[in-house]
């Protein structure tokens, strides 16, 4: 076989494996409509269900990466104006 092996954009697995977390069509169906092999996108759905758990369970490396972001003291200020 000569051939490049195909690569996909973060993207477009991030797409993929949403697809399948919602669970509306088959892993079958799934692999069809993108023209991947069913593998694929249990591979992917697996780990999308692992990073989830990851960003929920430790939170110092979601501040890292800066996906929690700590109010700023003007969002702060903003929000308890508004409550008031």
């Amino acid at each position: 076989m000569t051939g490049k092996r195909k690569r996909y954009s973060a993207d477009f697995k991030a797409k993929v494996a949403l697809e399948a977390l919602r669970g509306e069509l088959t892993t079958a169906q799934l692999a069809s409509k993108y023209g991947i092999h069913q593998t694929m996108v249990g591979e992917w759905k697996k780990q999308a269900m692992e990073g989830l758990v990851a960003v929920f369970s430790d939170r110092s490396a979601a501040q890292e990466c800066g996906f929690w972001r700590k109010p700023s003291r003007r969002s702060e200020l903003m929000a308890s104006s508004v409550l008031n």
